[in-house]
Formats: structure tokens, sequence, C-alpha cells
């Protein structure tokens, strides 16, 4: 529990409302550069990525900040007590305390085996057996000395779950393509509509295929129905239950259904209850990830996100780069009203990447009552939402260059390309529209400059850009593993500073619940006859509407 009920009773909040109306009236950004040539250098950091040897560039100098802004965030992020509360998460205490748990998915990761408890008890052996287990199994199925039924080599991964079981590892097998198994067919079923597993299964033999079911309890709804049509299609050509054991693996801790299922046991891969669903890939969750890439390249991206970890435990709040991006967001929610957070990656494998951080920063901070209890004051948890550019600037860039909105913006890019054909011509266009958008964003285009392309007078207003929109550049060298999993683990800890300084707990899920539990009341009134009216006029109407047209 913390020592504070809203941030915005803090004296460095207060100091930054003051601070917010002087700067704000100020606030040119292109002419910031023009009065400090050194400004790139004074608000850029650089990552050193111990995991693959590279350097990522984080570059906040096309923000609104100054040196008195920054240091007034600094601020605010100690009064707040991220310090204290990131310390207690790295030493294992349970400071998602509605559920009684410790966060500690940064366990996952210790590659260095540094000593990690909970409750006493070190964590880093069983983290270490799983990992193996995941190894061998991997290495038996790519190898092809795991085989089905049949006697035949896999050839398709199915895994079956939903949320952090499932987001997480279409995100990362899909960005890590080029390090990917080709001939792995790779399909991942999540959503309750039939038509999600009838496209995988319409792609699958069932001679050749594992499926990897990814559920804590193995008692999710819609996985365990995903699961049992699998196995109820499988059964239909392999026949034998005793089969299932091939061909079925389970992410799961709940011996007693994964058995009753049909898995082996031996077959189970298990994870703690104090890994988080959106912060499970890391996890036994991952072993998709390690069938398709290779366990040593799933080390790597480990290895990665453990470096991150490592930045974000030791190294000073002014140049603690997670921080500095979690303040900014404080800082354009709280005091500029900014309700959004964009996330445009200039790569098209990392195309799941916006969605996979929707749910690890809308899930987190999508809260409204502080960890004492209060209704917050202030605004929390933004809208974040994106694509991979540069498609993205065809269709919604529109909006940020002359939109009512202001909305924050981070772009990606690698400036080495996994494919550079042509001479590596795609890259340069990929690389000059990054550098471009952003650039055009802060320093838009005046009348007078619109008018001196001979635009015609009635056309002025149309064609000027405001600019001053605020945008943060990430520049990688190349998106490796360990690339790929320092930068989930930077946006981790950034959306750990959000909710330290909002005062919320980040780590748990309840608005998750309701409508999970009502749908289940709903789902055994549909299996009724006769008219439902035990709900409100709209909620019957739609349901006895539904039952006419299915004709149930």
């Amino acid at each position: 529990m913390s020592g504070f009920a809203q941030a915005s009773d803090l004296q460095a909040w207060q100091q930054l409302q003051q601070h917010h109306t002087t700067l704000g009236r100020n606030i040119v950004l292109k002419e910031f550069f023009e009065k400090d040539p050194s400004r790139f250098e004074k608000f850029s950091r650089i990552f050193k990525n111990t995991a693959d040897k590279s350097e990522i560039l984080f570059d906040f100098s096309k923000n609104f900040i100054t040196e008195d802004t920054l240091s007034l965030l600094v601020q605010l992020a100690k009064e707040a007590g991220v310090e204290k509360l990131r310390d207690e998460m790295f030493a294992g205490e349970k400071i998602n305390f509605t559920e009684k748990r410790a966060v500690y998915h940064v366990a996952l990761r210790n590659v260095t085996n540094q000593p990690m408890q909970v409750d006493g008890k070190s964590v880093v052996e069983d983290v270490n057996e799983v990992l193996e287990h995941m190894k061998v199994f991997s290495e038996q199925v790519r190898s092809g000395e795991w085989k089905g039924y049949t006697g035949k080599k896999i050839k398709t991964i199915v895994n079956v779950g939903i949320g952090g079981s499932d987001l997480g590892p279409v995100m990362v097998t899909e960005a890590l393509k080029p390090y990917g198994d080709r001939d792995l067919d790779l399909h991942f079923v999540s959503n309750i509509d039939g038509s999600h597993m009838a496209e995988a299964l319409r792609a699958s033999d069932p001679e050749t295929t594992l499926f990897l079911v990814a559920s804590k309890t193995f008692t999710t709804a819609e996985t365990v129905t995903n699961a049992t049509t699998a196995k109820h299609w499988f059964l239909e050509t392999a026949k034998e239950e005793s089969h299932v054991a091939k061909h079925f693996v389970a992410l799961s801790t709940n011996v007693e259904e994964v058995t009753k299922f049909g898995i082996d046991k031996e077959n189970m891969f298990g994870f703690e209850s104090w890994v988080g669903g959106r912060y499970s890939v890391w996890s036994a969750i991952g072993l998709s990830v390690a069938l398709y890439v290779g366990f040593d390249n799933f080390h790597e991206f480990l290895s990665g996100a453990h470096a991150m970890d490592k930045h974000f435990k030791e190294t000073p709040l002014e140049e603690n780069i997670p921080v500095l991006g979690g303040l900014l967001s404080v800082w354009y929610s709280d005091f500029f009203g900014a309700q959004t957070h964009l996330v445009s990656p200039f790569d098209q494998y990392m195309s799941r990447f916006p969605a996979y951080l929707q749910q690890l920063s809308m899930e987190s901070n999508g809260k409204a009552i502080t960890r004492s209890g209060d209704y917050v004051k202030y605004t929390t948890g933004a809208i974040l939402f994106g694509e991979p550019a540069t498609n993205a600037q065809h269709s919604f860039y529109q909006l940020l260059h002359q939109g009512t909105k202001l909305i924050p913006t981070d772009f990606i890019l690698a400036a080495e390309s996994h494919n550079p054909i042509e001479h590596n011509k795609h890259q340069k266009m990929l690389a000059s529209n990054f550098f471009a958008q952003a650039e055009a964003l802060m320093v838009g285009k005046t009348p007078d400059e619109v008018k001196a392309e001979g635009a015609p007078e009635e056309l002025i207003p149309h064609k000027t850009f405001l600019g001053n929109r605020p945008t943060t550049s990430i520049l990688a060298q190349k998106i490796t593993p360990g690339t790929l999993g320092a930068l989930i683990a930077y946006y981790e800890h950034f959306t750990f500073t959000e909710g330290a300084v909002w005062n919320i707990n980040s780590f748990d899920q309840w608005g998750v619940e309701l409508g999970k539990s009502l749908a289940k009341k709903i789902q055994s009134e549909l299996d009724q006859s006769g008219e439902n009216t035990s709900h409100d006029a709209s909620t019957s109407g739609l349901i006895n509407a539904f039952k006419k047209k299915a004709g149930i």
C-alpha cells in the first residue's frame, strides 16, 4: 500500500501544474531546437543491450520538455515512490495487493541467476527447470525426434489460448519470423468464434499437428472449449484417446484437469501465480516461440529483457529510459489532456506489437481507484493504438497532422533490415518516412510557406499544418531476439512507472471478470426455450432476436 492517496496532492505535481501554465504558452518545439543546438544530445538516451551487443537510441527531444520539466517529472517519480515500488517488485514482495501476489515476471528472464525469492523461497531453480524442459522439448520437436502417433514429424503448431496466452506468442513469433523455422506452420487460436479454430484446423493434418493448450488453470472457458473442439477433430482421425498425448501439451499448472483431458503430465509446462497473463510470454507460455525460433534465440529474447530490467533497476531516474518514457506519458495525460498514445513501428514484422502493447497498457492502467481505495482525481490509462508504418500514414496519420487531438506518438525503426532487397532501397525509403513524419509533426507548415508554394488563397488554410506535435523516436540496429526483448521490457517498465505515479495497482484485472461472469449466466439461458425476460429490455430483446435468427 502506498503512503499517499492522490498523485495530485504531491508537491511536485502542483509544481508541474504551475510549470505547465507557464510553459504551455511558450511551447514551440522547432524554436526549442533553434535556441538550443544541443537539445538532441540533452534529451536522448542510449540503451546498451548486452544481449546482442547492440544499442537502442531513444530520442525524447521532440517532446514538450525543458530541463526544468524533466527535473520536476523526476521529482514527481521520487515523491510517488517509484523507486521503492520498483525495488519491492524486484524483491518479490506482493505489490499486487488485491490478489496478494508478487509481480515477478522479471524472474522469468533472470538469465544471470541473481538471487530472487518469493515468501523466502528461491524461485531461480524452478524457473530454470521449466526453461530446461522447454529447451529439451523444443529441440525434440524441431529435430523430428518427437513424432506424431503415426511416426511422422510435427509440421504444424497450433497455440490455443486467449489474452496474454495468445497476444504475446503471436506478436513475438511474427516479429522474429526471420529467425523462424519456415518448415513449421504456426496458428494461434484465441477467439471463441468457431471460425478461428475452423480455419486453423482446415490448414492442419492430424498426423503432424501439435496443439499447445495455454491456460494456467486449464479452466479458461474459451481456451478449454477451443481445445476440446481440436481434440474432437483430432480423434475423428486418430480414433484412440491414447494418441492425444503425442499431439497435445499443456501450458498450465492444473495437473488434474490436464491429465483428465488426456495430456501426459510430463508434457505439462507450469508457471507460478506471480506471472500475470500479459507478462507471461517469458514463461512456458512462450513455448511456441521457442519451438519456432529455437531455444537459443528464445534465450537471447529473455536476455534482452533482462538487460533492460537491470537498466531499470539500477539506473538513476534522470537517465532511466523506461522511467522517462512513463513520466512523459503522465505529463501528456494529466497536464495536456491527451487521451491516447500511438505506437507505430516502421517494421512489418512488428505488425502485432501495438496490439500486444494495448493489453499491457490498458489492462494494467485502466483503473480508477488508487492503492488507498480512493477514486482518482486525474486521468489514468491512455488509449494505446497503432499500426505499422508506412501503411498507417496513408490511413490515420492525417489526424496526427491536422486533427484537433493531441496524440503523443512513438515511432520505432531498425537501421538494418532483415530483407535488404533492391540494394536496401526499401529500407532507405522506410527510414526517410520515419525521419520525415517526426519532423513534419514537429515543424508543420505555415500559411506563408503554403502560399510560397503557389497554393490558391482558398486552399491555404487546408494545406497549413500547425506542427508542434510531440514524438519519441526509437532507433534500433536490428530487430533481433535480444532487441525485441529489450523493447518489450521497456514498455513494461514504462507502464509500471505510469501506474506507480498514478498510485494505482497496475497488476490486477478485475474489470475483465464482470463480463465473463454475466456471459456464463446468459449462455445457460440460450439453451432454454421461450422468450427471455430476465434482463433489461435491451439485453432481453437482443437475446430473443438472436435466438430467433439462430433458430434456437
